[in-house]
């Protein structure tokens, strides 16, 4: 059984990586870490809490992570596409309590599994990148390291050249391809076809499977309602961030190049992910996944959310 410390931002689709990696019978969820993103990282900790108590898992640890980039800025959100709560229509109880542990603490969880914890990182990269500023020894205990971010010969989802994650905290980003190893990005060039449509949901939800079943419809709905507008002609959701939890657990299904990677903190350019693609260009260290298999995304992602706890 894979272990996994997670780091996310939940948000719709963050929140439904939480949902699938708790329910997936490979992965043993040993803690997560929660940031700004989608939203602030007090609503992401409320949310991963509330998640946790759905699950009846609220043994899992929760970490304080970063609550703005490395920047320095005010970070951008994006209530029209998670909700003003980050879970669509859902409003999680304003009474739920859980401990949340300081950010530090998560180093000696990594001591505790050493080099055999996977870090999954689906939101900005800002805490993952302290992690490494202040126990860079310590990190190089994990198993390795995988990221969803980035986009390589697609354009970006917020600008013309950078994904989310990526242009929310370019130094963090840029960082963490330097320094994280082993290291997967899980670019945009694979995320922006991980489509779940109206008939993938109903299946999902034609009974009571688990307690995310009733929550699953009602943040899709809101998630599809969002991307109709974003993306005209689209035909459901992306979940991205399933896809970088895949990436663990289903390793067959996808495509990598292994190139160095470097982020972009020129303005005009801020948050390009740039790799040497050319024929002739050696290869680096980071796996970057180029290409995937959309049958076996599709089929993973019903059968485990179908999954009885």
């Amino acid at each position: 059984m894979e272990k996994v410390l997670l780091f996310c931002d939940p948000g719709i689709d963050d929140s439904v990586a939480i949902m699938y990696a708790l329910l997936h019978p490979g992965l043993d969820v040993v803690g997560i870490v929660t940031g700004y993103g989608n939203v602030t990282q007090e609503q992401a900790t409320a949310n991963a809490f509330y998640l946790l108590s759905l699950a009846g898992r609220s043994d899992i640890p929760v970490y304080a992570g970063a609550q703005f980039p490395l920047t320095g800025e005010i970070a951008t959100y994006y209530p029209e596409i998670h909700g003003e709560n980050g879970l669509g229509p859902i409003r999680p109880p304003i009474d739920l309590e859980g401990e949340l542990l300081n950010f530090t603490d998560l180093f000696d969880l990594i001591i505790s599994y050493p080099n055999d914890i996977t870090i999954i990182d689906v939101g900005r990269l800002t805490s993952l990148s302290i992690a490494y500023i202040l126990g860079e020894e310590t990190m190089g205990r994990v198993k390795q390291v995988i990221v969803m971010g980035g986009a390589f010969f697609v354009p970006g989802n917020v600008s013309p050249v950078a994904e989310a994650n990526f242009i929310g905290d370019p130094v963090a980003a840029n960082l963490i391809m330097e320094r994280a190893r082993p290291l997967t990005v899980v670019p945009l060039n694979v995320t922006s076809y991980s489509v779940v449509t109206d008939e993938h949901i109903r299946a999902i939800t034609d009974r009571y499977y688990n307690p995310f079943t009733p929550f699953i419809q009602p943040i899709y709905h809101y998630y599809a309602t969002a991307y109709s507008a974003l993306i005209p002609g689209l035909e459901g959701a992306l979940f991205h961030d399933v896809l970088a939890v895949m990436a663990l657990v289903h390793p067959e299904m996808f495509q990598m190049m292994k190139r160095d990677v470097s982020v972009s903190i020129a303005p005009l350019t801020r948050g390009q992910s740039v790799a040497d693609f050319r024929p002739f260009a050696p290869e680096g260290e980071l796996k970057i996944a180029v290409d995937f298999h959309y049958p076996t995304f599709i089929q993973s992602f019903i059968q485990v959310l179908r999954r009885e706890l």
